[in-house]
């Protein structure tokens, strides 16, 4: 597939578009298109949030956790970022940096269980 289409209509389109393919599990095409999305608006989360799950999904995990760390500059308080950053430290091997991202993403959802159980 050539470059225009990724680019070819509007923003809403290509976020559709991009939906579409992450839904069938094509993350490297979804990636590619809604880099251009976040590129124009890069103050938008859910594009953002989306873009770092294809990249997640396609073991991308540096650029998933930089993603998700713009993420969480613009919402500070996005539970579901949190949880996705404290994943992709972890499959990066990075342990203790992930747990207190997964103890965060915990108590934004209300999850007040200390870690072990009790």
């Amino acid at each position: 597939m050539s470059d225009t289409y990724y680019e070819f209509g509007t923003a809403a389109e290509r976020w559709d578009r991009a939906q579409l393919f992450f839904g069938s599990k094509e993350y490297t095409t979804a990636a590619r298109i809604l880099d251009g999305l976040v590129e124009e608006a890069p103050d938008q989360v859910s594009p953002r949030l989306l873009l770092a799950r294809a990249y997640y999904h396609s073991a991308r995990l540096v650029r998933a956790e930089t993603e998700l760390r713009a993420v969480l500059e613009l919402d500070p308080v996005e539970q579901y970022a949190r949880l996705m950053l404290g994943r992709t430290l972890e499959r990066q091997g990075r342990q203790s940096e992930a747990d207190t991202q997964l103890r965060m993403a915990a108590a934004l959802s209300g999850d007040f269980t200390p870690a072990g159980g009790a």
